[in-house]
């Protein structure tokens, strides 16, 4: 039984990591597809759909949520990525 339980703790902390990790990868995604929107057309995109439409990047909403906040088209907008509650 001790041997069981630490695996299944091992395992949660290996999923975690790796949620940890994929949420991460997603902000720096969008963070690098705005700053190529910026390189290219010289203003940062008004909103996440944008960057989804015209750049390609793939978000699944059902597993996080994109807070996109933009100031002006030459700033860079502060951009977080939330991990949703239960799925």
């Amino acid at each position: 039984m001790a041997a069981l339980l630490v695996f299944l703790t091992a395992l949660a902390r290996l999923e975690h990591s790796t949620e940890s990790a994929d949420q991460s990868r997603l902000e720096d995604t969008v963070r690098r597809a705005a700053a190529t929107c910026y390189a290219i057309e010289g203003i940062y995109p008004p909103d996440v759909a944008y960057l989804e439409e015209h750049y390609g990047i793939r978000i699944d909403w059902a597993r996080y949520t994109v807070d996109y906040q933009v100031f002006a088209s030459n700033l860079m907008p502060d951009i977080t990525v939330l991990r949703n509650g239960a799925e």
